[in-house]
């Protein structure tokens, strides 16, 4: 999050404008006011429309619409009334239905959705369209979220305990509501199916009932707050109801999470709501059973694990106040709340807070601008703060919280970098690694290993010509996995079958090189046969409940070994585990990212912090294979706040951000050339090389990965020492790309303050 923050672009906050253009006719003045609507469409405008004649109600900016573009009808958004248009008088089409007699975007909402639409320069009806439940955006209701439930009836309640010996499950459910009414919900989760409900409702044993949602939100006792804690805690509730940032920067295993639910206590006795946002779905589990042990009140979560209809609940129930407290990945930063209290970003530094594709967001920086717009704090919490908000931070433009020490009283891990050049390594794992794996388990203790690659290994090769399995559609190679045996492109995610010879020489000594954490797993149940090993990365934490019944029996306490890739090492509390090891630590060394040295760095000391967070000591081991690399060095040496300095130093000396501004002009095409021709046009119009305010364009240039899915990738980039040149260079190319002819197939969009690789 860089300056802008204060002020929309360009001026005030947009109101029911009256715009300049063309008069109304008499014909039109008769049928209402101009409704200026955000359709979800690829439109860089809002489209006029006249009001429906047969309407009588109110037209209210935030509510829906039913309107034609083209040979569509599709639902949109009114944005103003205004009086005039610059559609040509007689031209004007009506809208076949106003949806909504108040609005379901309110102001504060509609705010952000346009400020979001103009910063991130992409098409306000497809932006607006977030605002909006997914049933919503197909111009249904907004859903209903009475609790159906369900009670026992005059004859259930006089049915003998001895009964339905021969259907335990329903005897079970008897039993159950003998304790009072339940929801449906409630009794689904304890295990019971819509089967057992509906036989017993035919038989009139049972009947339907409204549940009453919770009137009253509750906190249970909290914790003691160490006087760090304290200070975060009285800092942030004291700015209740006003704007402000509070970067909380923690070590790992200082309590950064109690931080937050205290601040969120303080802020439900108030009847204020909460939003909680997180990077992954994965870490929403145990977050969620620690919120539901604090907490007497209603917990909406929203992430695209959940079915449409449970989401579309969880929505409207977050929009009419009944929800206390709503946790979500990026998206759910959109969500609706009556009276919104505190927001909070955990692992703010994540790249998974950023979308990668349609609307190029940065839900933290959104969570900021909302928290500005609603009138109250934000916090922004990590054990290492991307540099953005820690140069913020340092010229006190955010409040800067800092926990220094673990909660528990645990010291923190020792770190040991293990040299691996030249070692015989067992599937990544050196000796060194392997005895400490060992004395843990024997002392009863629990293993996290981190490899940042899934499958069983990245390449797959011949020996006799030296052929690499390659993706068709991408340029990158393979990966060998083997349950189930293929070949697949985690980029496209194409599959295909291991061959059983050379396409090449028709040889037959194919073999698999490199590491992947298949294989790593395979050394580790055969090293450790009598402990449960656990792989936990996107193939093997695909179901709904994974990572839930995952954390579900490493809470037991046994002693286990945990392997995985980034899911594994953002967030999690794994207070048995006492040995760390990094495989293939510098792997993210020279990746052609500019951010790749801040993200290493950040991975490193995260993953080597979740060893000894109770009040057993932790050891920590890396192996890379540069180790008098800086990065390396400085992660062994230092803590985050020191060598943020150092990067931010680099970065001032190179004028990139948080020290400068980039957006990026990218373009897609399934024609090798089309692109990068498409750009150099733009780049070559009169007056685009002259420098605009200190903006400088750069390129066209092709992608670091120049062909993905099929596609080639080029972009035009545009730097500048601040957001202010860089979003005036940027919107000048929108504008002319905008009049440019495009060439069939090619695709063309905007990525403001990119976090892919230039």
């Amino acid at each position: 999050m860089g300056q802008f923050f204060n002020t929309f672009p360009g001026g005030t906050r947009p109101q029911l404008a009256r715009s300049r253009g063309f008069s109304l006719s008499q014909d039109e003045k008769g049928k209402g006011p101009v409704l200026r609507c955000a359709i979800p469409a690829p439109l860089r405008q809002y489209l006029d429309y006249l009001a429906p004649a047969d309407w009588h109600g109110p037209i209210v900016r935030g509510a829906r619409v039913r309107a034609p573009l083209g040979s569509r009808t599709l639902t949109g958004i009114i944005t103003a009334t205004v009086d005039s248009s610059s559609v040509a008088p007689g031209k004007l089409k009506s809208v076949s239905a106003v949806l909504d007699e108040s609005p379901l975007i309110d102001t504060r909402m509609m705010d952000l959705l346009c400020w979001t639409a103009d910063y991130y320069q992409h098409p306000p009806g497809e932006t607006l369209m977030l605002g909006l439940s997914v049933r919503e955006r197909r111009g249904q209701a907004p859903a209903n979220i009475d609790q159906p439930g369900f009670e026992l009836s005059l004859r259930g309640k006089g049915l003998a305990e001895d009964s339905l010996t021969r259907a335990p499950r329903q005897r079970a459910l008897v039993a159950a509501l003998r304790e009072g009414p339940k929801s449906r919900v409630e009794l689904l989760a304890a295990g019971f199916t819509g089967a057992n409900l509906r036989s017993l409702a035919a038989r009139e044993l049972i009947k339907p009932v409204s549940m009453q949602t919770v009137s009253e939100w509750r906190s249970q006792p909290s914790l003691e707050a160490n006087p760090e804690q304290a200070s975060a805690i009285a800092a942030i509730c004291a700015s209740v109801g006003q704007f402000s940032c509070h970067l909380l920067e923690g070590v790992t295993g200082s309590g950064k999470t109690e931080v937050y639910l205290q601040c969120i206590s303080q802020m439900l006795a108030r009847g204020r709501q909460c939003l909680v946002l997180v990077p992954e779905i994965g870490l929403t589990p145990q977050l969620l059973k620690r919120f539901e042990e604090r907490f007497d009140a209603p917990i909406a979560v929203l992430h695209s694990g959940l079915g449409n209809a449970e989401r579309d609940r969880n929505w409207q129930r977050a929009r009419l106040g009944e929800a206390a407290i709503i946790l979500g990945t990026r998206s759910a930063v959109f969500t609706p709340m009556l009276n919104p209290g505190l927001i909070v970003v955990d692992e703010e530094h994540d790249l998974s807070l950023s979308q990668q594709d349609g609307l190029r967001y940065s839900a933290r920086d959104v969570a900021v601008k909302r928290a500005q717009l609603s009138d109250c704090p934000v916090v922004l919490g990590s054990a290492t703060p991307s540099l953005e908000s820690m140069a913020n931070a340092t010229s006190k433009r955010y409040h800067w919280h800092q926990l220094t020490r673990r909660a528990t009283g645990a010291q923190p891990p020792r770190k040991q970098i293990v040299d691996i050049r030249g070692l015989d390594l067992n599937a990544g794992l050196s000796s060194t690694l392997e005895t400490s794996i060992s004395d843990a388990l024997n002392a009863g203790e629990q293993v996290l290993l981190f490899l940042n690659r899934r499958g069983f290994a990245p390449a797959l090769r011949c020996h006799d010509c030296g052929w690499v399995a390659e993706c068709g559609h991408c340029d990158a190679r393979e990966t060998l996995h083997r349950k189930p045996p293929r070949l697949q492109c985690h980029h496209c995610g194409a599959r295909e079958a291991v061959p059983e010879y050379c396409p090449g020489c028709r040889g037959r000594r194919l073999f698999a090189t490199g590491l992947g954490t298949e294989q790593t797993e395979l050394a580790l149940r055969a090293n450790y046969p009598e402990v449960p090993v656990y792989r936990v990365d996107s193939d093997s934490m695909s179901g709904r409940q994974a990572m839930s019944s995952f954390a579900d029996e490493v809470a037991k306490g046994g002693p286990c070994i945990m392997l995985g890739t980034q899911l594994l090492a953002k967030g999690h509390h794994f207070p048995r585990v006492t040995r760390v090891g990094v495989l293939d630590a510098d792997a993210m060394l020279f990746s052609p990212d500019f951010r790749g040295e801040e993200r290493l760095a950040q991975l490193l000391t995260q993953v080597a912090g979740r060893a000894g967070r109770a009040q057993r000591p932790g050891e920590g081991r890396i192996q890379p294979r540069h180790p008098d690399h800086p990065i390396i060095a400085a992660v062994l040496d230092n803590d985050w706040t020191t060598l943020s300095e150092q990067l931010l130093a680099a970065r001032r000396q190179q004028g990139l951000p948080p020290h400068g501004a980039l957006a990026a002009l990218r373009c897609d095409s399934p024609d090798a050339n089309a692109g990068l021709l498409f750009l150099q046009q733009l780049a070559e119009r009169p007056g685009a090389a002259r420098a605009q305010g200190g903006a400088r364009i750069v390129g066209p240039l092709a992608a670091p990965m120049a062909r993905r899915a099929g596609l080639y990738r080029s972009h035009l980039i545009v730097a500048g020492r601040s957001r202010g040149t860089v979003q005036a260079a940027m919107k000048d190319l929108v504008a002319a790309a905008g009049e440019q002819r495009v060439p069939t197939g090619l695709r063309w969009f905007v990525d403001i303050d990119p976090s892919e690789p230039l």
